[in-house]
């Protein structure tokens, strides 16, 4: 399916045309009708030679309008040009077909109407003014066909050229990403919400689970049509009108996006290539605010530039546009901005969800290039860059290729040894990419992290997992991957909660072994009322701990190990003998204060081996 979009200026014939050729009069509102002027969209289809129909977007003229033209040109195949042959080139028409090159629609067909009102010298002269308004733009080389909207003239050389035109093209790209952006919602009665729009990718089909965005209002598809068809499934490139559930048409504005949950992130910062309009009325300047218009969405946007200060008329440069709200936008998008009523320019998208930049910042700017004009290869790379570790769905729509492309070049890229991969390999959602540099920075920074560790604490079995994780400044999720690659690289050892590099080996001076020999000694003299005086320091007591020569119950109260397990051992069999056990019974058992009965049992409970019931312990 395709779909044209008209243009012109205002009192053309556009609609006339339309009518004409469809038997469908597009001006849908009375007041269009009783104006005779186009205001808002209207919508037709045609049948063609081949037996296929195309659906056909007339939109207004006047430079009022401007603003609803633009949201029926953002999804067209191919532009219907129109200039009326009585009064030739004139401001909309200027406008309109610049619009149409900032949009970058490559194919197009000029109608020139009112051919019954000229003369054949006339004509020729309207004709060649076209061809050189043409000149340079994306319809250059277009095929001028005079027709007549009263007569028929040259009608069926325009269906015929319509045909031909389409059949050069290639057909749109499928990335699997159903995406609809609506230019009309209103209700039916006995139906409800409908909306209608372009289908820019992907499919819809009856009884889909859909969202709109921004908003994330969940609904679903209870019918399909285009051109006035039932359908059970529409392709990219229809013109379709979706009946909606559980959602009121008063809820849903021109602009928003249907789709499918999960994917589709709106945005309040994108990073674009501009272009601004060599008859641009002045120049874009840097922080200005202006009117940004994204598919059937309009906004407005202050314009960050990121090479100058001034961008005049016929320069392209490197510009972040902060918008004033959340926006449902994907990489390539085309847009176009305003101000005051005129077309200042336009350009792509090639960052949708953009950080806040440094300006006239070489590594940015070339990064911005490739991601703009670079290999599908370089954009995956350059993606990953941006977002280190990035999973595979989000890269796929980071990068806006479709997965069997992303698929393929980052098993090339991992065969090259230009990224490693995480998780399940190269062909799971899950699965997570650092480019090569990236994950040795990574590793680099985690080895240096262990290494200042164990300097600091020599006589710890390694970091705890938590703190390496947070000086890594990663999410648990990715952490156990990341740290199970490090493993299987040799660089670190797990130890229960702790980390170690590997090799790293706790070593006591013999002052040290000294000091912890006399104090195990010490405690073996009243194996069940140690002493509570004279410790070693806290990095010997731990180390004794890690090594299971020791139990720390308190912070005062530390047991020799085998006195610890004698008394592990009488407090089970006591419970299970007598149902429970209370700190009376501890100290009658161990000869032992009070102070160290109490300080076993509540460590007791710490582990989970008792539970206490009012003044007394059971087994958990």
């Amino acid at each position: 399916m395709y779909v044209i979009g008209t243009a012109g200026h205002v009192d053309h014939g556009k609609s006339t045309l339309v009518e004409k050729l469809t038997g469908i009069d597009p001006d849908r509102l009375r007041e269009e009708k009783e104006r005779g002027m186009t205001i808002d969209l209207g919508f037709a289809w045609l049948p063609l030679p081949d037996g296929n129909e195309v659906s056909i977007v007339d939109v207004p003229g006047h430079e009022r309008f401007v603003n609803n033209m633009l949201a029926g040109v953002g999804g067209i195949d191919m532009a219907l040009f129109v200039v009326a042959a009585d009064e030739s080139v004139m401001p909309q028409t200027r406008e309109h077909l610049a619009i149409l090159d900032l949009l970058q629609v490559k194919r197009g067909l000029v109608a020139v109407t009112k051919r019954d009102l000229v003369e054949d010298d006339w004509l020729d002269l309207v004709s060649v003014e076209i061809e050189d308004l043409l000149e340079g733009t994306t319809l250059e080389g277009s095929p001028v066909i005079p027709v007549s909207g009263t007569t028929g003239e040259g009608l069926p050389e325009l269906i015929a050229a319509i045909q031909q035109r389409l059949d050069e093209g290639e057909p749109r790209k499928d990335l699997g990403r159903p995406r609809l952006p609506i230019d009309r919602a209103f209700t039916i009665s006995g139906f409800g919400t409908v909306v209608t729009g372009t289908l820019m990718d992907g499919v819809l089909e009856v009884g889909q689970e859909v969202a709109l965005e921004p908003t994330g209002r969940k609904s679903r598809i209870r019918g399909l049509q285009s051109h006035k068809n039932k359908l059970d499934r529409v392709s990219p490139g229809t013109r379709v009108a979706a009946n909606l559930v559980g959602i009121s048409h008063e809820d849903v504005a021109r602009g928003e996006v249907l789709t499918t949950s999960g994917w589709l992130e709106s945005s309040t910062a994108i990073d674009v290539r501009l272009k601004v309009l060599a008859d641009a009325p002045r120049p874009v300047r840097h922080n200005m605010f202006a009117t940004v218009h994204f598919g059937s969405s309009e906004t407005v946007a202050r314009v960050r530039l990121l090479e100058k200060d001034l961008a005049y008329p016929g320069d392209s440069t490197w510009a972040q546009l902060k918008l004033d709200r959340s926006e449902a936008i994907v990489k390539g998008d085309f847009f176009v901005i305003r101000s005051n009523n005129s077309t200042l320019g336009g350009g792509h998208v090639v960052e949708p969800h953009a950080r806040r930049h440094r300006r006239n910042h070489r590594p940015i700017l070339d990064r911005l290039e490739v991601m703009g004009q670079g290999t599908d290869r370089d954009i995956i790379l350059k993606s990953i860059e941006a977002s280190e570790p990035s999973v595979f769905d989000d890269l796929v729509k980071r990068a806006n290729l479709s997965d069997d492309v992303v698929r393929a070049e980052l098993e090339g890229l991992v065969a090259e040894g230009l990224t490693v991969i995480l998780g399940d390999g190269p062909t799971g959602l899950g699965t997570m990419v650092y480019t090569a540099v990236g994950w040795s920075g990574l590793t680099i920074k985690a080895g240096d992290f262990l290494d200042g560790y164990h300097r600091q604490y020599p006589l710890r079995t390694g970091a705890p997992r938590e703190e390496l994780r947070s000086r890594l400044g990663m999410k648990q999720q990715v952490f156990g991957h990341v740290l199970a690659r490090l493993h299987a690289g040799g660089l670190l050892v797990e130890d229960g909660t702790a980390v170690r590099r590997a090799g790293h080996v706790r070593t006591l001076s013999d002052e040290q072994c000294l000091v912890t020999d006399q104090y195990v000694d010490t405690l073996k003299t009243n194996p069940y009322s140690p002493p509570t005086d004279s410790p070693p320091d806290t990095e010997l007591l731990g180390m004794l701990a890690d090594e299971g020569r020791i139990v720390r119950v308190s912070d005062s109260v530390v047991f020799e190990a085998g006195a610890y397990g004698e008394m592990l051992d009488g407090v089970k069999t006591r419970i299970e003998e007598h149902g429970e056990i209370t700190v009376a019974d501890v100290r009658d058992m161990f000869g032992a204060s009070r102070k160290y009965a109490l300080a076993l049992l509540d460590y007791l409970d710490q582990q989970r081996v008792t539970r206490r019931v009012g003044d007394a312990r059971v087994l958990r």
